[in-house]
């Protein structure tokens, strides 16, 4: 037999090639599934939608009117100078940008149809007292990002509709020919005591008479505008509202600020709508006396009446269906709504003078406004019982009242399936069915929904904190976050 006959070299050796061949094979298969990832991220656009937008956020978090923390109110000086940031940032995305009389930062660029009904993009640039760096910026960073990948890719003057945004806190984007990002001024109401001044300006609810509002140092509106060069007469605030039939719809992206979505494990959630809100304030009267002296069955205490009172308000919070009846009042349908979306806090106690008297504040929620009324109902009637009870009087005063906001069906719709096409995006893998969820906090969605239909998109936060420096959002949630919005824009815009 030859030395070398190539049969018995491959019949000996058939082992080892078989492997070699597999090997070869892995191997390509690991080059293309390289390549493949290579062009899934170049379509997910990291650079701009997470590193930038990342980097951003950080940048925009340390624009602060306190040293050691955030803290940004209306038209303050970190106020200004995050608007001129955010400008900066528009105009880098390919906007046209200006501020208007309520220190709105716009942004906007022209699509095909300049005449289309525009959709409006939006969040607040203003933050609480020692606040995180992801409220209301993610949502003006998460637009801007995602029009400024449209602009990379050459489509951002090929859309259907315009679009336009402002830097008060909110974006705003326009139809399909103008495109404009909006950053509102003013949600918190931290400085002045009265929300949504942007987004309400806009929408054309603002009264006049929030131009007089004073803040604690004796500074109206009015002075903190004309401080910072913005000289604006009251007769000329209706002209800052948009023309309702010029704006096809308002879509605002924000963290949760709850732990819902974290729990069940998902980055994006869709907003069905906004709870309903009552402030109260109840100031409980009763009669000092001498902490010796008077027997306990002859004492008029409100501090102890005032303690009854709040454990009865967390019961009637927590165990609704037990004080409440199907009656003309409520009904099925009332009470399983409130049995999952009713809540309520005690945020304020005070005892001034000495023990006479006793105040506490309380924040009522609920997604449906009847059913709220209901329960300050039966909360009012329940109060006043145990108010005579004790001796004691009872006096219960409305302060703010908002109600319910429902977000649009079809833009929920739409923004869930941008936000599904994004995770596949990302991940490759088919997604689970997007969650919807109600938000029980208030959003510049509530004021624009008295303008055009709206939608919103919640981003995960860690242990659902917010409004402190321990907010978190993953850079993947960020990302997330811009992926949807430009899924959205790319498919309705």
């Amino acid at each position: 037999m030859p030395l070398f006959d190539s049969s018995n070299i491959f019949s000996v050796r058939r082992p080892q090639l078989n492997r070699c061949m597999a090997i070869s094979k892995l191997a390509t298969c690991l080059i293309g599934l390289i390549e493949n990832t290579d062009d899934r991220r170049d379509v997910l656009f990291p650079q701009i939608l997470k590193e930038e937008a990342v980097t951003r956020l950080d940048e925009l978090g340390k624009v602060s009117d306190a040293n050691g923390y955030l803290q940004r109110t209306f038209m303050s000086p970190a106020s200004v100078r995050a608007g001129n940031l955010i400008r900066q940032w528009m105009e880098d995305a390919g906007l046209r940008t200006w501020v208007d009389h309520l220190g709105n930062v716009h942004g906007r660029v022209e699509g095909l149809n300049a005449s289309a009904q525009a959709l409006l993009i939006g969040s607040h640039l203003d933050t609480v007292v020692d606040a995180g760096i992801f409220d209301g910026s993610l949502g003006i960073i998460t637009a801007i990002s995602a029009l400024k990948v449209l602009k990379s890719t050459g489509k951002l003057g090929k859309l259907k509709r315009p679009v336009e945004g402002a830097s008060c806190g909110a974006l705003l984007i326009p139809g399909c020919r103008t495109l404009q990002v909006i950053a509102f001024s003013d949600e918190e109401g931290v400085r002045f005591q009265s929300t949504f001044l942007g987004s309400a300006a806009l929408a054309g609810i603002l009264p006049v008479s929030a131009l007089r509002v004073s803040d604690k140092s004796g500074v109206t509106v009015l002075d903190a505008l004309r401080e910072n060069s913005i000289d604006i007469a009251e007769e000329s605030l209706l002209q800052l509202k948009y023309d309702p039939a010029s704006v096809w719809g308002y879509i605002e992206v924000h963290i949760e600020q709850g732990p819902v979505l974290e729990w069940v494990g998902f980055p994006l959630g869709v907003v069905q709508g906004i709870a309903g809100q009552t402030r109260l304030k109840v100031t409980v009267r009763g009669s000092q006396g001498h902490a010796g002296t008077v027997p306990m069955s002859m004492r008029q205490d409100p501090m102890t009446a005032a303690a009854e009172l709040i454990v009865l308000l967390e019961r009637l919070c927590k165990h609704p269906k037990d004080f409440l009846s199907y009656d003309g009042r409520s009904n099925c349908s009332t009470l399983e709504s409130l049995s999952s979306s009713l809540v309520c806090t005690v945020g304020e106690i005070s005892s001034w003078p000495s023990a006479s008297n006793v105040t506490f504040t309380v924040d009522l929620r609920a997604i449906d406004d009847a059913g709220r009324e209901t329960v300050l109902y039966e909360l009012s009637n329940q109060l006043y019982q145990i108010c005579e009870k004790r001796s004691v009087s009872c006096i219960v005063e409305r302060k703010h009242d908002a109600n319910a906001v429902m977000c649009d069906a079809d833009l929920s719709s739409q923004l869930k399936s941008a936000s599904y096409a994004a995770l596949k995006r990302m991940t490759g893998a088919t997604q689970h069915e997007i969650p919807v969820i109600m938000s029980g906090a208030g959003h510049d969605a509530m004021a624009m929904s008295h303008l055009t239909k709206v939608g919103m998109l919640f981003v995960r936060c860690r242990g659902g904190i917010s409004h402190s420096p321990a907010e978190h959002v993953l850079d993947d949630d960020v990302w997330a976050a811009g992926l949807a919005v430009l899924a959205f824009l790319e498919t309705h815009v």
